[in-house]
């Protein structure tokens, strides 16, 4: 049982981390200075990773800004933007983002050519406390264990 409980409690710790690390990263970007910028390009495009697979949609959007007196160009929604097989979700994704639009986007100081039109969720954080609930059970099963030993 023992096992059995540091095995849970391994399991919750390591998904505990990835959900941290998935918070911290979502809020480096709400440090980054917000910027002016401008669309350029806006638009969905279709791809198929695979000649077998079903049509996956993506955005391609791409924006100009200005940092420290020197111009740059990128392309990222999100730090980490996906693709998908609804079309429609990626078009209400893009929507605010027409092709001329003036926005703003929130620069990396450290590596001024990256930078992102929409921060990450925060829900890593709130949803923490579900693996939480493996680590703090899968410790008290251990110690159950060894006290009754």
């Amino acid at each position: 049982m023992a096992s059995l409980g540091l095995s849970l409690a391994l399991a919750g710790s390591v998904f505990t981390w990835v959900l941290w690390v998935a918070w911290q990263r979502a809020e480096e970007t709400r440090r980054w200075p917000e910027v002016p910028c401008r669309i350029v390009v806006s638009r969905v495009v279709s791809e198929r990773p695979t000649p077998n697979s079903n049509p996956a949609y993506r955005s391609e959007i791409r924006y100009q800004y200005v940092f420290q007196n020197k111009a740059y160009t990128s392309t990222r929604l999100k730090r980490v933007d996906s693709p998908s097989q609804h079309e429609d979700v990626i078009r209400k994704k893009i929507s605010i983002w027409k092709s001329g639009t003036d926005t703003v986007c929130y620069v990396n100081p450290a590596q001024p050519e990256i930078a992102v039109l929409k921060h990450d969720s925060r829900a890593p954080l709130y949803s923490i406390w579900f693996p939480l609930l493996f680590v703090f059970g899968g410790l008290r099963i251990t110690w159950g264990t060894l006290k009754k030993a």
